[in-house]
């Protein structure tokens, strides 16, 4: 008897997938259990469950869909759950299966099937995916209470005083990103480019790259205007709704995604930039996440068809300024979102081996997931926490004076615990470095300049 199979036992309906949003039965059926996606996977290389794998994933979605495993099966919650949604399994694919879309839809049975689970659940997504995330005005607001917090002193007096220790939100706390001192907030604002412009490209800013990464955007402008391109932060613009999808509210996700398609004149941009892998991917998949809405499919597809990471549009177009020289021994944390979901692994070393002076050494098992995934150190702290330290034994080994990523998630996970540690070894974004180095180099001259000349 199957486990879970509650109607075997007490004569009560099984539960199993309905509309919406049912997991795609030919993407799971194209799985062929050849198990390459198994060294690949981080909870099967921390478990060594086969459960714990995609392809053991994939055949508890198809025993649920076949109607063989009750869907409110504990196991076949916890697997969901416990997955990092990072794709790796998908780079390694041979049948080309699309894991994440039936992860997501299944996660979003479950939400629906648990009412969106107990009332501190509730309580807590509703503040967070309901409110905070749906309006950048409110989520900015609660982003300088949190700077009050960091700056005034009280956060070194909380940390002293065991609080954090006692409700179990030491770890939690650590995690918190250090705020910049200016938010970048889109208001249709146009930065020009440094000389003769070559072309004009629209930034998505994000909800927490404007508010705990901003000093990044401000990087990725003046790298861009270097290289010869306007950059334009469109007004009305909102978060890119992975954290909503990830989390199985795609009805949330859509919504900000028909938001942000409506913000934006695509014609009148040559691409839309973003410098954070989770949105990036997120961003690259509207076409499908609104495939069914006939009012937004079409203009979902070609959104997505114009969104590039930064490193993939200034590896692609080559850089026209050259930077100047960088001194130091770098090595390069793959996101999972940039590697495997928007298949992004050249380009950024391309973009660094193009530094002079800068040594760049490779990390061990560099593309394995660092065990942030949006709020996974919520969800699976203990899991979270042993991918992050092999993350960061795996970074050290290599002696790096600066550890290069292109993620916030991934970069709050390394500072978190580079500073748990007590280790002093920078963590910067890929265009922060980019900018360091232009700044060691002559600064370009403005048209007004030459043509002053």
């Amino acid at each position: 008897m199957n486990r879970g199979s509650r109607t075997s036992m007490t004569n009560t309906p099984m539960t199993t997938f309905s509309e919406p949003d049912i997991p795609d039965f030919d993407v799971i059926r194209s799985c062929v259990h050849c198990g390459f996606c198994l060294p690949t996977c981080p909870t099967y290389v921390l478990t060594g469950k086969e459960r714990s794998s995609p392809r053991g994933r994939i055949w508890l979605m198809k025993a649920v869909r076949e109607g063989r495993m009750d869907m409110m099966d504990p196991i076949f919650d916890y697997e969901m759950s416990f997955c990092l949604n990072c794709r790796a399994c998908e780079a390694v694919c041979p049948s080309g299966v699309e894991y994440g879309q039936i992860l997501e839809a299944s996660r979003a049975q479950l939400e629906r099937a648990h009412n969106g689970g107990s009332a501190q659940a509730r309580a807590a997504k509703g503040l967070t995916y309901g409110f905070l995330f749906k309006d950048m005005r409110r989520l900015r607001a609660a982003s300088h209470g949190l700077k009050l917090y960091q700056r005034s002193g009280l956060q070194g007096a909380v940390r002293k005083s065991g609080i954090l220790e006692l409700i179990g939100l030491a770890e939690q706390e650590m995690m918190l990103p250090e705020l910049s001192d200016e938010f970048l907030a889109p208001q249709g604002q146009t930065w020009p480019a440094i000389g003769e412009s070559v072309g004009r490209v629209a930034l998505f800013t994000g909800c927490i790259m404007s508010t705990a990464y901003a000093d990044v955007h401000q990087a990725t402008i003046r790298v861009l205007n270097r290289n010869g391109y306007d950059v334009t932060a469109v007004n009305e613009q909102t978060c890119c709704g992975a954290l909503h999808v990830h989390g199985g509210d795609l009805d949330g996700g859509r919504e900000l995604a028909r938001q942000n398609i409506d913000s934006f004149d695509l014609d009148a941009f040559d691409a839309v930039i973003i410098n954070a892998a989770g949105c990036g991917a997120a961003l690259k998949e509207y076409g499908h996440l609104l495939h069914n809405d006939p009012a937004y499919a079409e203009r979902a597809s070609a959104f997505s068809g114009k969104v590039m990471d930064v490193a993939e549009f200034l590896a692609g177009i080559g850089l026209s300024a050259q930077p100047g020289p960088l001194a130091a021994r770098v090595t390069y944390q793959e996101p999972c979102h940039l590697a495997h979901a928007q298949r992004i692994t050249a380009q950024p070393r391309t973009l660094l081996e193009a530094i002079p002076e800068l040594t760049l050494v490779e990390m061990p098992e560099s593309s394995l997931c660092c065990g942030s995934a949006g709020v996974y150190n919520v969800t699976q702290p203990e899991a979270a926490r042993e991918l992050g330290n092999r993350k960061v034994d795996n970074a050290l080994a290599v002696e790096p004076e600066i550890i290069v990523s292109a993620n916030p998630g991934c970069m709050l996970q390394l500072q978190g615990i580079l500073r748990s540690r007590g280790v002093d070894v920078e963590v910067l974004h890929i265009v922060e470095l980019l900018d360091r180095a232009y700044q060691n180099r002559i600064p370009a001259r403005s048209t007004a300049e030459r043509a002053a000349d």
